[in-house]
């Protein structure tokens, strides 16, 4: 049996004690780390965002299989959030999509969700009407044609269901019910209401298509609730991501359990409070990049030195070389050696071991 079969869904039940501990040391993370970030200037806290709003559109993304350009995702943040950044280069219409409800989700926390919001950012995600190859109903719930909706895995003929969603004629009112809930005050911890409503929401399944992503940008939405802030320092996609298989594998058993979901919101704790320590790491990566900057405010670069340097300074796709840095500035081997060349005399970058073709740089240290 489904969990949406039983006679009393959605009255979710969970055992507070097995909880208390877990959701006080999150609560506990959660106001440490906004505390820190509150703690930096503007520009850093801009950068910290930046960063973490780019995570969570490539990592919502990826959960599904799909991998979007991380120069054109941090470009449409950026643009969004009326950033500066240099360098901005145009992002696909889908790319845009998934910016926009990302950013609609948690810029625009305290407005409530209905069908038509949602619809919205259904329609943003698939501009072009099709999944893939496949055409899909967009900006509305599934319909019958669709046939059931299945969570499927394996190779044709060999495929398993690991859950199939309420018929699409009763998706109308059961989001119905849905948007009741999530948009009133109910007693519900703010953190436990984003774990529930993720579980509520892909339940359902409502869409053709983008069910996980929307579910997500709903979690993230409630969590920016539960922090009262449009500020984004913590990734939960990032961490799902990481957590692939333990989440499709915890989401699987609560869906064909009962209503006590005690054991899916200590996972989803657990993930949070795991999201919350990596965000750690992306404080150290902005005031890691800052020193760096003061650093590089003391040499004398040109446009296409600082553009490298930030690429360098977000994290690097694999190895500089010479013909990269040409590609990426569209200049010349000649120039891009050049420009190599000038910032290995002022101690900015240092030549990796190995030679000709293969030669790569590296940022040299501070110390």
């Amino acid at each position: 049996m489904n969990i949406y079969q039983h006679k009393k869904w959605p009255k979710f039940t969970w055992d507070v004690s097995k909880l208390a501990s877990l959701l006080a040391s999150v609560r506990h993370k959660q106001g440490k780390l906004t505390g820190r970030m509150i703690s930096l200037g503007f520009d850093l806290q801009e950068e910290a965002m930046l960063q973490t709003i780019t995570q969570d559109v490539l990592k919502t993304s990826e959960i599904e299989g799909e991998h979007l350009n991380v120069d054109q995702v941090r470009s449409s943040v950026a643009r969004k959030l009326g950033m500066d950044i240099g360098g901005s280069i145009p992002a696909d219409r889908h790319v845009e999509g998934v910016v926009d409800m990302l950013l609609d989700a948690t810029q625009h926390y305290e407005s409530p969700i209905n069908d038509e919001r949602l619809f919205g950012w259904h329609a943003a995600m698939f501009p072009a009407g099709r999944s893939g190859m496949h055409k899909i109903t967009v900006g509305s719930w599934r319909t019958p044609e669709t046939g059931a909706m299945q969570v499927v895995s394996g190779a044709m003929g060999k495929e398993r269901v690991h859950f199939e969603a309420p018929q699409s004629e009763i998706v109308a009112q059961e989001m119905e019910a849905f948007f009741s809930w999530f948009n009133s005050e109910v007693d519900i911890d703010p953190v436990l209401k984003a774990a529930i409503a993720h579980l509520w929401f892909v339940t359902v399944h409502p869409f053709d298509d983008g069910n996980g992503r929307i579910a997500r940008a709903v979690t993230d939405l409630q969590l920016a609730r539960s922090d009262e802030s449009k500020q984004r320092f913590y990734s939960m996609s990032a961490q799902i991501q990481k957590e692939r298989k333990q989440y499709y594998e915890i989401l699987e058993k609560t869906q064909k359990g009962d209503l006590d979901i005690t054991k899916w919101l200590l996972w989803f704790l657990s993930c949070l409070g795991r999201a919350l320590v990596q965000a750690e790491e992306t404080l150290n990566s902005v005031l890691n990049k800052a020193n760096y900057w003061n650093f590089l405010n003391t040499k004398s670069l040109n446009e296409r030195q600082k553009l490298m340097m930030n690429k360098l300074l977000d994290g690097f796709d694999g190895k500089l070389t010479t013909s990269k840095w040409a590609k990426i500035t569209k200049v010349s081997t000649d120039t891009a050696l050049r420009d190599i060349q000038n910032l290995e005399e002022q101690g900015v970058l240092v030549k990796q071991l190995g030679g000709g073709r293969s030669t790569s740089y590296e940022l040299g240290s501070l110390s």
